[in-house]
């Protein structure tokens, strides 16, 4: 399994911008019943509830490959049905040992979401793409292809909405901004959904580009 990526300040404020957009919904900050920073508090416990549950499942997993370690040397009836049954429990133990692996990120995570600097870049993120969201929605509609935005998952939408207001109104690289939400689509959406918001950020960046085409020339100029 290839290591996550390394967890940095700008990282963690886009994912708390992203858990604080999953609780407003469609809605606009001005109608919100909670104030920005009850948001960003909100996400930051659902950081910690990762924690958690994380370590809870991992011990969940551990005690089921035990008992299938004890079932295999009590309870096999031939060769075949131990292999099987130790087969699982290799199983169960890797995938334990690979969710500890993603848990001892956690701590680190919840940490940096609590300074100052993570706090101010997620508001930053959160109010360019409230006040710009029209245009933004305008980008997006003009880069999917025989898609509609508002069909789209939310946990899509806002990912990528994230990703426009970053490359369009926060002066972020195109290439850092498409790579950020590609790790968050991994993180948050669906199996394949990361594919698909690679796709539409890309066309968005190339329809930012200048034309490379090279300029017309009168008939008969050499």
């Amino acid at each position: 399994m290839s290591p996550p990526p390394r967890q940095t300040p700008r990282r963690i404020a886009r994912e708390l911008a992203l858990l604080s957009l999953s609780q407003l919904g469609d809605r606009r900050l001005a109608d919100s019943s909670r104030p920005l920073q009850d948001l960003l508090l909100a996400a930051i416990r659902m950081l910690t509830a990762e924690v958690r549950d994380a370590l809870e499942t991992a011990a969940t997993e551990t005690q089921r490959s035990r008992e299938r370690l004890v079932n295999s040397e009590l309870r096999a009836t031939d060769l075949q049905s131990a292999r099987v049954t130790l087969n699982e429990a290799v199983t169960l133990t890797q995938t334990a040992i690979n969710r500890l692996g993603e848990a001892v990120d956690l701590p680190e995570v919840v940490q940096l979401a609590n300074q100052q600097d993570v706090r101010e870049y997620a508001c930053r993120l959160i109010e360019t793409l409230d006040r710009h969201r029209e245009a933004i929605a305008n980008e997006l509609t003009a880069a999917l292809v025989d898609w509609q935005l508002n069909r789209l998952p939310q946990i899509d939408r806002d990912i990528l909405s994230l990703a426009v207001a970053e490359m369009t109104h926060l002066e972020v690289p195109d290439r850092i901004a498409i790579n950020e939400a590609i790790e968050l689509a991994k993180r948050y959406a669906d199996a394949d959904s990361y594919r698909f918001i690679n796709g539409v950020l890309r066309r968005v960046s190339n329809r930012r580009q200048p034309s490379s085409s090279p300029p017309a020339t009168s008939p008969g100029t050499p």
